[in-house]
């Protein structure tokens, strides 16, 4: 992309031990074709060499003492610096040379949400039968239930406005993997179908282990779709970062201070 798109964003990874593949997740993020990018991972207290590995590229680090997948998001969320916010895992499955195609489209069309479809694009061996079945089962049951017509329920690439989050209704509340899904139903209902949309994308094979647990987080995720769709659904923590949250932009964290 030759031309300089004139927004600020923040691309977001939530990690837990992903020494493995985050240095090349980060390698593959374009640069120079917006006015400013802050690269940003929320690490879930990993045991490994992920945060000094985040550092060495010059990679923002917020570090986050509270478990999961969705609260990770839910800090990340709040403390992005930039107007843009793109989401993907650190793992090299989701395409990072679209990030700015993907921008553009959210600009040029003004939209307020995009959500990346894996299932249609899948490239071979990126996801075992069992998760694509798995992911075909929760995706079917989100569209039953809610009527919004995502066809990849769990995909975890969106490109969005930050300020979406303006709205109280629009945040989503749950501090595990079914995030994915909450923040697509809130999406549709709060943005509209032509303000929140789904692009299809590719989906590779995964570099690293896996922190995901089949049959349990396959488990959590229906029934909180279920529990969600008649209102039982309930937060356990608050939007945003807790005060002593260490961050590499306070030089506060413990590779920081070795």
């Amino acid at each position: 992309m030759v031309e300089v798109l004139p927004v600020s964003v923040t691309v977001l990874l939530p990690t837990r031990n992903e020494e493995e593949a985050l240095g090349a997740t980060v390698d593959a993020i374009p640069r120079g074709w917006c006015d400013s990018l802050e690269i940003m991972i929320v690490d879930g207290s990993s045991t490994d060499r992920t945060r000094e590995i985040a550092l060495e590229k010059d990679v923002r680090v917020h570090l986050e003492p509270r478990k999961g997948y969705g609260r990770a998001y839910r800090t990340g969320f709040a403390v992005a610096s930039n107007d843009i916010i793109v989401t993907m895992d650190a793992d090299c499955t989701y395409p990072a040379e679209l990030i700015p195609e993907l921008v553009k489209k959210l600009i040029d069309d003004d939209l307020k949400f995009i959500t990346c479809d894996r299932l249609s694009m899948a490239e071979s061996g990126s996801m075992s039968g069992l998760h694509g079945f798995g992911n075909w089962v929760l995706s079917f049951t989100a569209r039953v239930l809610f009527g919004y017509g995502i066809k990849d329920s769990q995909s975890g690439m969106w490109v969005f406005r930050k300020d979406i989050f303006e709205n109280e209704k629009m945040r989503p509340t749950n501090d595990g993997m079914p995030l994915s899904e909450e923040v697509k139903i809130l999406a549709r209902k709060h943005l509209g179908k032509k303000k929140a949309i789904e692009i299809s994308v590719p989906y590779r094979e995964r570099v690293g282990e896996a922190e995901i647990h089949t049959w349990g987080d396959g488990w959590k995720n229906l029934r909180f779709l279920y529990a969600k769709r008649i209102g039982l659904a309930r937060k356990r923590t608050e939007w945003g970062p807790l005060e002593d949250n260490p961050d590499s932009l306070n030089n506060d964290l413990p590779e920081q201070k070795n």
